[in-house]
């Protein structure tokens, strides 16, 4: 078990519809990553967000997976980025997390963004998923799942909340409360990767990737910068305190939630 876990967080400019740019560009940023447990890649890295464009969507021996593995073997860590992914004549957003090992997991969003009708051209998953990285438990998802706090609760499962994102400019105050408010209730570490920068649909994305510690506080925060990659480093020993400090998690109610 890891006392200490680092975590790098790449807020990026996408290019629209070009997987060789943008893997370039992520190629170019994480160059000088040297020592990290664990990279965190936005929501619809290779292509930005463009669920109408299955055209573009890979198997699980694509291109684009490939490369993942490449670097997660390179930087001796593990990367974790979602893409869409065709299986059994489905197509998925696929958040897909593959360790330094070569496993290979992966999360299918559970939660399509209806108002980009990503629901009409993808097949929404079923389940989500709770990666154990060298002792710390975590639970990745991706953008709009953050609206659904339900499907995020914590019994006392994991660590870490992730959220992959294309989240924009004009509901960011969203994006910063719901994150706040996930870290609060589930009394976790509460991370949030974003992109910066405008898509083809003229939507502007302003980054705020950032991280909440279990009371809430903002321990990083991106602001709008662009093409960045930030590590911060994470305490088990402090989330520890924090809960035997105040472990509002014994008192959850107990509830199952059927379909």
């Amino acid at each position: 078990m890891k006392e200490f876990l680092k975590i790098s967080i790449v807020q990026a400019d996408l290019f629209w519809l070009d997987k060789k740019k943008n893997i370039n560009l992520f190629n170019s940023l994480l160059e000088k990553v040297e020592e990290t447990d664990v990279i965190l890649l936005p929501e619809m890295f290779n292509t930005s967000f463009c669920p109408s464009e299955i055209k573009l969507a890979e198997d699980m021996n694509g291109n684009t997976v490939v490369w993942m593995r490449n670097l997660a073997s390179e930087k001796k860590c593990s990367v974790a980025g979602s893409i869409m992914i065709k299986e059994n004549n489905n197509i998925f957003n696929r958040l897909i997390w593959i360790s330094s090992n070569g496993e290979c997991r992966y999360y299918d969003k559970c939660h399509l963004f209806s108002l980009a009708k990503e629901d009409m051209f993808l097949t929404k998953g079923n389940s989500r998923l709770i990666v154990s990285e060298q002792g710390w438990n975590i639970c990745p998802l991706i953008c709009y799942d953050l609206r659904f706090p339900v499907f995020c609760r914590n019994n006392d499962e994991y660590d870490i909340l992730l959220f992959l994102s294309n989240w924009p400019q004009k509901r960011i105050d969203a994006w910063t409360t719901l994150l706040k408010a996930r870290a609060i209730e589930n009394q976790c570490i509460s991370i949030g990767v974003n992109r910066v920068g405008t898509d083809n649909a003229n939507f502007l994305f302003t980054g705020q990737s950032s991280v909440y510690n279990v009371f809430g506080e903002e321990i990083l925060n991106l602001s709008n910068r662009t093409n960045i990659v930030e590590t911060v480093t994470l305490s088990r020993d402090n989330i520890a305190l924090h809960k035997r400090q105040m472990n509002f998690l014994k008192d959850r109610d107990s509830f199952t939630i059927h379909e």
